[in-house]
């Protein structure tokens, strides 16, 4: 009896151990609630995983949709993620007679990516002229599908994050955003598993059935992930009280003393991890001379770094750690990462490369948990949707202006390259990537410069000092502990 005992406890202590996330779980947020909750996230994950790379060559192979309105549409949900300060805020703010705060706008929010993936099939099969009647009903119908996408997504994702901080207490937040954002990982890999070999063999039929299955996924698992999650408290949110304006909230948001410069260095650090999303597998390519099946596995690659970036990030913190020395060391190792994957052409070494995609997932992954923690650190428990929703406004922002720049940067220094101006030496086919990895290894040290201070300053704050610590410390709560 007595060693069965111990070999059910030894078990228990086992379990966190192996799995890395089952430490996030307490007594308020049980494991089964908490995974739960974090299916929003695979949501998330899907549709940007449909958005970005799925109907990205959907459009342009098999729809033969000109390759700039295909630029056009998939930008289109980028111009909602400005608006997530706003949404968030709306959440910390609403009144609902059922006494709610973020429930509806999670709904809401999976509504429009639920509309949004509906009509979209129909509106891609009038876009590529399959169709009787004016073309441009396909374009609008087009625009408003993806438009309804975007608005949804980050609606969605901004107050389920909002949601999942309000239920966790203040000591299992680090390792709760580590699962979060583990779980979008998930999402992503596994729907790009699935919508590839469902539409293997490509037919309008089944482009139809794929994207409004993803819509029907879609809402069952946000409605899951919802079910029973936010107490309702309608003396909170029927009280008489005047609301705050957003303008106020946010002038007051913005003034403490290092949330612009904590903005700035989520912005460039943001920037510098994503501008190679659109351009590691044509590098592997035509530089390295990698198969289509050896380039598709850098997507594994980065993921799985990602999610030991995240691990590692969830371990330091949970122990006291400062997030923006863990944002800081994830730019460190991003620097050492393109630096590996620079020289991998000369090189010519196929290994040093992808071990360069291996370290910019850890590098993303640790830099992405340190300035979310960072942010909901600074958050009063009125205003968590505003700061999550700063943090993911301008990730977003960043993370959507910079793929962008990456290919009109290459484009243009191939061509620079191939020209003659450069010299005989620089006319090299990998000339136009090396300049997109050199511009992100200076994004990455302007963000070192950038959160140098707020170390110094997040010191200050605690009174803990810089080169050592003292006990342990709660970057969440910002005191000594």
């Amino acid at each position: 009896m007595k060693s069965g005992l111990a070999l059910t406890q030894a078990l228990l202590r086992l379990g966190p151990a192996i799995l890395p996330f089952a430490d996030a779980a307490t007594k308020e947020l049980p494991l089964g609630r908490l995974m739960r909750l974090s299916l929003f996230q695979v949501t998330v994950g899907m549709a940007a995983v449909l958005l970005i790379g799925t109907l990205n060559r959907v459009m342009i192979v098999e729809l033969a949709v000109p390759a700039w309105i295909v630029a056009v549409m998939l930008s289109l949900p980028l111009l909602f993620a400005p608006l997530r300060a706003l949404v968030g805020f709306r959440s910390d703010t609403h009144r609902s007679v059922l006494g709610w705060r973020r429930v509806p706008y999670i709904w809401f929010g999976t509504l429009l990516q639920f509309g949004g993936l509906a009509i979209m099939p129909f509106a891609l099969l009038i876009l590529s002229g399959d169709t009787t009647g004016p073309l441009w009903v396909g374009h609008v119908a087009a625009a408003l599908a993806f438009l309804l996408v975007g608005a949804g997504l980050h609606t969605t994702q901004t107050v389920g994050l909002a949601l999942a901080t309000d239920l966790a207490p203040a000591h299992a937040r680090p390792k709760v955003v580590a699962l979060l954002c583990a779980m979008l990982l998930v999402g992503m890999m596994g729907s790009a598993v699935l919508f590839g070999l469902a539409l293997a063999h490509f037919s309008p039929v089944r482009l139809i059935q794929v994207i409004q299955g993803a819509a029907l996924v879609t809402l069952v698992l946000n409605g899951i992930a919802l079910w029973k999650q936010e107490a309702r408290d309608p003396s909170r949110t029927r009280e008489a009280a005047p609301r705050p304006s957003f303008s106020e909230s946010w002038h007051g948001y913005a003034g403490e003393s290092t949330a612009k410069r904590r903005l700035v260095a989520i912005g460039l650090g943001t920037a510098g991890f994503s501008m190679q999303d659109i351009l590691l597998e044509p590098y592997g390519g035509q530089i390295l001379g990698l198969t289509v099946g050896q380039t598709t596995a850098l997507t594994a690659m980065l993921a799985a770094g990602g999610g030991l970036g995240l691990v590692a990030a969830a371990r330091w913190l949970a122990r006291g750690g400062d997030p923006y020395r863990v944002a800081a060391l994830g730019s460190v190792i991003g620097i050492i990462a393109f630096s590996a994957v620079v020289f991998a052409a000369p090189l010519a070494s196929a290994r040093l490369f992808a071990a360069g995609v291996t370290l910019i997932g850890v590098g993303g992954g640790l830099f992405a948990h340190g300035t979310l923690t960072a942010s909901m650190a600074k958050a009063t428990p009125e205003e968590t949707g505003l700061a999550l929703g700063a943090w993911g406004a301008v990730q977003a922002t960043a993370a959507g202006t910079a793929i962008a720049a990456s290919g009109i940067l290459r484009d243009a220094g191939a061509a620079i390259a191939q020209s003659g101006v450069l010299g005989e030496g620089m006319n090299e086919p990998a000339i136009g990537y090396l300049i997109v990895y050199h511009v992100e290894i200076a994004l990455l040290f302007a963000t070192l410069v950038a959160i140098g201070p707020l170390v110094r300053a997040d010191a200050r704050d605690t009174g803990r000092p810089e080169g050592r610590r003292h006990g342990s410390f709660d970057p969440l709560v910002n005191r000594p502990t």
